[in-house]
């Protein structure tokens, strides 16, 4: 234990309890209160563990008492004393049964009055305890947070060692490859003109420990990527990494499933019934207009077109004849809160994110407002509102457009947003894979094909023939795993033949000297010997966020940064010395 000018801790303060009175111990830690009542002080002493309370009797001991009056908050104290019943207990807190009556005191260093209170769930504005962010980690729930956070990466780490993983570290200055994301640059001094990337995943690496015969490959591995922040994403993360040789889907699927029902089970008790369901991603994008869906809760996505297929209403006409699509979500029992106010507001939402417009059908107690009726005969109204599944009491909203994608994440977003201001409830976890996704996705603004995955992903196999002719037709053997409506998990098998990667990265766009320069070192080990080989990233912020029930990775990380990617507390990023630039080569330019 620790050791302390002849002290050493026998204790720590949270973990005492009935079975302990009768026993000396020493304690240390920081003060919560001190609470003076004359002839008695009591001071609740807090370590990461928990308070106990320290009692002081000025009968007893004089000189202790009068040290023990003149501690303040954040005080950091040494005391030794008996484990003892207390006479008014606290079943507040798991020590409450219990106090130590002390017998000495140190006071082993003082503090300024802190810029806010220590205290749990705390009001204080985020930017300023993130400014002193050492003081906010002294609060008890996110103590709580980064101590289950140190759980799980135990769990992870000893779930991947018992099914033969091989923990392996991969470089932190590497090549910089396209990965979808911007690379963070860092300049080289001794090669000047020329930069490290920091790793966007350790992807290339991983699969180059496949070949050379690793087999299954594990890392907790730091992760960085240029782009913006929102409250699940964080400029520097850890991924939980593997790679798996001689697999296909189904083998990687079993190992990141069995992961999570295992971290479940250690850490919060709870059991994870497998297999976990699945979800193609064309089946996700039809019934919840997410590749993420958030499946705890029903408003499923609806097709109105055929419904709506003879209406004179210009919306709907004019998206079906450009070949697009109506779809609509039901919101049940919805009529009293979703007025027509609120209604307006969600019109604006969708609007923002790229709609149109908003139709609706609001079927109260009185009639059945809709803000197309005009255009809709009773017959064509009555075909939708069977067809939408509502009945009275409820709300319909529609979208139409004549690109189905948009339809399709437009209403997901919709559905997100409704369900958030009716309170649906969304309680437990609700795990499930998406696979199957597109290879690739048409940008409509270069118009043109741009890969959803990196380029080594493998395709379908039946997929092969159209990736030059027809790569709308092409899906991927990728697969996601979803939590809550949030991507925990993603991964893929990976392309090995080397005449297959050739062909991937023409299909990109990629000339063969291109792709030699960014690739040509893998590709090149590809050839002598490369065993068929998947595997994933898990997302441990994500993970631990998600259990946890955190509102954003801020709380589940011990120095995040906030959204306009600065660290408060240091002052970070910052500028540098011109000696500094100059060794590297570099200016700042000001424009």
């Amino acid at each position: 234990m620790e050791t302390i000018k002849g002290l050493s801790r026998t204790d720590y303060c949270g973990t005492l309890r009935m079975s302990d009175v009768g026993r000396t111990v020493t304690l240390f830690g920081w003060v919560q209160r001190q609470r003076d009542l004359g002839q008695l002080i009591f001071v609740d002493l807090r370590d990461r563990t928990g308070i106990a309370q320290l009692a002081f009797d000025e009968t007893v001991d004089r000189e202790v008492f009068a040290k023990a009056f003149t501690v303040r908050s954040e005080y950091v104290l040494a005391a030794v004393g008996q484990v003892r019943e207390r006479t008014s207990k606290n079943p507040d807190i798991p020590t409450g049964d219990i106090e130590i009556a002390v017998t000495e005191l140190r006071i082993l260093n003082k503090a300024e009055t802190p810029p806010f209170e220590i205290v749990e769930d705390s009001k204080t504005d985020e930017l300023l305890r993130l400014k002193y962010r050492y003081l906010d980690l002294r609060r008890p729930d996110l103590q709580k947070n980064l101590l289950i956070r140190h759980r799980i990466a135990k769990v992870a780490r000893d779930y991947f060692d018992d099914n033969g993983f091989i923990e392996l570290e991969t470089p932190m200055l590497i090549k910089s490859t396209p990965e979808g994301a911007r690379d963070f640059l860092v300049p080289s001094r001794l090669h000047p003109g020329t930069f490290y990337a920091l790793p966007q995943s350790p992807q290339l690496y991983k699969q180059l420990s496949m070949v050379a015969g690793f087999d299954r490959y594990m890392q907790l591995a730091r992760c960085f990527r240029d782009e913006d922040l929102r409250a699940d994403r964080q400029p520097e993360f850890t991924q939980i990494d593997l790679e798996m040789s001689f697999v296909d889907v189904e083998d990687v699927l079993a190992i990141g499933e069995g992961f999570l029902k295992t971290e479940f089970e250690k850490v919060l008790g709870i059991d994870l019934p497998l297999p976990l369901p699945r979800l193609t991603y064309t089946e996700a994008m039809e019934r919840y207009g997410s590749d993420k869906p958030d499946v705890r809760f029903g408003m499923e996505l609806i097709d109105l077109t055929d419904a709506v297929s003879d209406t004179e209403f210009v919306v709907f006409k004019s998206a079906i004849d450009a070949g697009g699509t109506v779809r609509c979500i039901t919101a049940k029992g919805a009529a009293d809160k979703l007025t027509r106010k609120e209604i307006d507001k969600l019109t604006e939402m969708v609007k923002g994110i790229g709609a149109k417009g908003l139709a609706w059908v609001r079927w109260t107690a009185d009639n059945r407002g809709c803000s197309f009726a005009k255009f809709m005969t009773d017959e064509q109204m009555d075909r939708l509102l069977q067809t939408a599944g509502a009945e009275q009491g409820d709300v319909v909203l529609i979208i139409a457009d004549p690109i189905k994608k948009h339809v399709l994440s437009i209403l997901g977003a919709l559905r997100l947003e409704v369900a958030d201001k009716l309170g649906v409830e969304r309680s437990g976890y609700a795990p499930l894979w998406i696979t199957e996704f597109p290879f690739f996705e048409w940008n409509e603004e270069t118009e043109q094909w741009d890969a959803m995955h990196h380029p080594f992903t493998s395709p379908l196999d039946e997929c092969i023939p159209y990736l030059e002719s027809d790569p709308g037709k092409v899906f991927a053997k990728a697969y996601d795993l979803v939590l809550n409506g949030i991507e925990l998990a993603s991964g893929s098998i990976r392309i090995t033949n080397p005449d297959l990667q050739a062909q991937m990265f023409r299909a990109l766009g990629l000339s063969d000297e291109e792709a030699q320069e960014k690739f040509g070192f893998l590709t090149s080990a590809f050839r002598y010997g490369a065993p068929p080989h998947g595997g994933m990233g898990i997302g441990l912020d994500r993970l631990v966020m998600q259990m946890l029930g955190a509102s954003t990775l801020r709380d589940v990380l011990a120095f995040p940064k906030v959204q306009n990617m600065t660290e408060p507390m240091t002052a970070c990023p910052s500028p540098v010395d011109d000696d500094q630039l100059r060794d590297l080569g570099l200016a700042i330019v000001k424009e």
